[in-house]
């Protein structure tokens, strides 16, 4: 374990795998979550996908619906040299998402759309069983232009609450931290968001925007740290996922397991992910998460003794990291509870293998994502001569980010690839 923290400490790439994995489905801590809450946080984003489909012209196509492609990906199979012997290797293009175009999508909809309905019930202007378009009208905005939603974030977060909000006529307000991309500050502006701009990292923010959320009786502040409706949000994700393994003829047991990789930040996001294909898949899915070397949040919290909230700047680290989306020094304690007997384990990946991983991804798939999305390519290689290494394996890197980064943005990013 010395070693280890010394690897960490020194900002070298490390894989640690989790002994205390178990195959039980509930989650961790006492948290009272089940398949019921999953399939009710997919149910909601059902009732609303009327009503999306006509605030988003990009939705159009999908009815609403707010999902992304399972891919083959052989092409960049061979360029990050997994052998076949190991298993297929597969994308699942979160990358994608519509609206905004990030993971984010799922957790923070489905939060400001709980929030938008509980809202609207209480008040008495819509029922479960109607349809949702009715939110639309002009009389539930003039409610919803009482209250503000806000939240904190390095930036694709504040994008999914940012734009959803705004769109259902809420005042929306998202707090950011230093590191977050200009371009994701100018997007949200255009949509009507009012953008706060706090010097410090991403801790910084939503401290300070729950700070300021507090002092307004009508402000409702999504919380990335504590919330169990983000989480929900990401779980459902695994509903469909399952239905898109069927459509490809896929099994998941033992001869078959399913290992999945997911670029992790705070934790929110990949926790709920994990949790949601734990609850379907049990044992036979093992996920790993990946961090930037200079900010393995969660592998610090995963390390740490009971009762023990750890920065990475304990460790000597700077948390700057080119993958903006995931400069987080200190893990959500809920996220962590939660993993604590699902996550298979955590690496770590320095940011000119992800800008490489990025570029092999467009050369070899003709996708493009950002550095943050591109973390996920390095797991596969620490597991290759282990157990999951088996022909009838399937590994699943879910790309997180990147369709809405501007041309000029994304060239940069090919620009600092090493490789020829």
């Amino acid at each position: 374990m010395d070693s280890l923290h010394s690897l960490i400490g020194n900002a070298q790439p490390v894989l640690w795998e989790n002994a205390q994995r178990l195959s039980n489905h509930e989650i961790a801590s006492g948290l009272s979550l089940g398949l019921a809450d999953m399939h009710s946080a997919q149910d909601r984003f059902l009732r609303f996908a009327p009503l999306l489909a006509n605030l988003f012209p990009e939705l159009v196509s999908t009815a609403g619906q707010i999902e992304s492609d399972l891919l083959p990906a052989p092409h960049m199979q061979a360029a990050i040299d997994f052998p076949v012997e190991c298993g297929r290797l597969w994308i699942k293009a979160d990358h994608t998402l519509p609206v905004a175009g990030s993971i984010k999508a799922r957790g923070g909809f489905h939060e400001v759309l709980e929030f938008a309905e509980n809202l609207a019930m209480k008040s008495g202007l819509i029922q479960a069983s109607e349809d949702y378009r009715a939110l639309n009208s002009p009389e539930v905005r003039n409610l919803f232009s009482n209250y503000e939603v806000a939240v904190g974030s390095t930036g694709n977060l504040g994008l999914s609450i940012g734009v959803m909000a705004a769109a259902l006529g809420f005042k929306a307000v998202v707090h950011m931290s230093a590191d977050a991309k200009e371009w994701k500050k100018e997007r949200l502006r255009k949509r009507g968001v009012q953008v706060i701009e706090h010097v410090g990292d991403y801790e910084k923010a939503v401290s300070a925007g729950r700070a300021m959320a507090a002092q307004n009786p009508n402000a409702y502040f999504v919380d990335d740290e504590r919330s169990l409706s983000l989480f929900l949000g990401y779980a459902a994700s695994a509903i469909h996922f399952k239905e898109q393994l069927r459509e490809y003829g896929l099994v998941v047991d033992a001869e078959h397991p399913l290992i999945v990789y997911i670029p992790c930040g705070v934790g929110g996001a990949p926790s709920g992910i994990a949790w949601g294909l734990n609850q379907i898949f049990g044992r036979n899915v093992y996920c790993y998460f990946a961090e930037p070397t200079q900010s393995p949040c969660f592998l610090v919290q995963m390390l740490a003794g009971d009762g023990e909230h750890p920065s990475v700047y304990d460790f000597g680290l700077h948390n700057r990291t080119e993958a903006d989306g995931l400069a987080v020094p200190r893990a959500s304690l809920l996220a962590a509870q939660a993993m604590r007997n699902i996550v298979a384990g955590v690496y770590t990946v320095d940011d000119q293998t992800m800008f490489d991983d990025l570029a092999r991804l467009h050369r070899s798939e003709g996708l493009d994502i950002e550095p943050s999305a591109a973390a996920g390519f390095a797991g596969p290689l620490w597991l290759k001569g282990g157990p999951l290494c088996i022909p009838g394996a399937n590994h699943i890197v879910w790309t997180t980010g990147g369709s809405l980064v501007p041309e000029s943005e994304f060239n940069s990013f090919l620009q600092r690839a090493s490789i020829g």
